[in-house]
């Protein structure tokens, strides 16, 4: 496929390094649109492909288009690419909060799918959920899937409501994992570690707990239990958290992240 990126941030350049990593695209299809010059510099030192500051008519060649600017910046963005898309192209959007039918009135153009990737992308281990409109046939959303799996690992959503819950439980995720972990660390550091060493401690914990979780036939209430002997230390740190209804507060974060988003994909 040709494919144009327009916007060229962390995840858009996540995006494109993983299709040139994985020879799912040339360098010579690829285009991307970048209006901030500082970041042009540094694209033409990477040189992925084709690269450009405007959105001109050089675009309606590309198979794939996918918008990953800010969404305050869509509506210029769209007033531009509404002159150039074409109805065989396919419109992919990783802009939170923006709806199909906003991507769809604003380029009068059908064939949209929208995706909620998550940083980890930039590794190739994000997780990317998306939808998309009845307009994208079964060969284009099979292509794009595969596009996206570069990334990392993805899921298809038939009810695009469900990309707001999708973005406050998987998008925002690593937030709220880095802020479990830089307590962790402050608590080592209350304990008397130097951060490097709390750091470590905390980090390799994590890591090791994570494998656990994907290799152990346990559930998590079961590997909790695991660690949590009766009178022990690990039940006196969750007495603690139960005290203080952490696992409620986190909950309720998350789900007032989902009310965020719905908020934010109504305008």
């Amino acid at each position: 496929m040709k494919i144009a990126i327009i916007g060229c941030g962390n995840m858009g350049m996540a995006f494109a390094r993983a299709f040139l990593k994985f020879d799912l695209v040339k360098k010579e299809d690829f285009l991307l649109v970048e209006k901030s010059e500082d970041r042009m510099e540094s694209l033409n030192s990477f040189q992925p492909g084709v690269i450009t500051g405007i959105i001109g008519p050089q675009i309606s060649s590309y198979d794939l288009i996918i918008l990953s600017v800010k969404p305050q910046d869509f509506t210029s963005v769209s007033q531009a690419l509404r002159e150039v898309v074409r109805p065989n192209q396919v419109v992919l959007s990783i802009m939170a909060g923006v709806t199909i039918q906003i991507i769809q009135n604003a380029l009068d153009h059908k064939a949209v799918i929208r995706a909620m990737p998550n940083t980890p992308a930039m590794l190739g281990m994000g997780i990317t959920a998306y939808s998309a409109s009845p307009e994208v046939d079964i060969n284009q959303l099979r292509k794009i899937e595969n596009l996206i799996n570069a990334t990392g690992r993805s899921v298809f959503l038939e009810d695009e409501e469900q990309l707001n819950a999708v973005t406050a439980l998987s998008g925002s995720g690593p937030a709220y994992f880095f802020y479990v972990v830089k307590a962790m660390i402050e608590a080592g550091k209350q304990m008397g570690f130097e951060e490097s060493v709390a750091a470590l401690l905390v980090k390799q914990t994590m890591l090791g707990s994570f494998h656990l979780i994907n290799t152990a036939d346990k559930s998590l209430d079961e590997l909790i239990k695991a660690v949590a002997s009766k009178g022990g230390t690990t039940e006196a740190a969750l007495k603690q958290f139960e005290t203080g209804k952490l696992d409620e507060t986190l909950k309720q974060g998350i789900i007032a992240a989902q009310i965020r988003s719905s908020e934010l994909s109504k305008g």
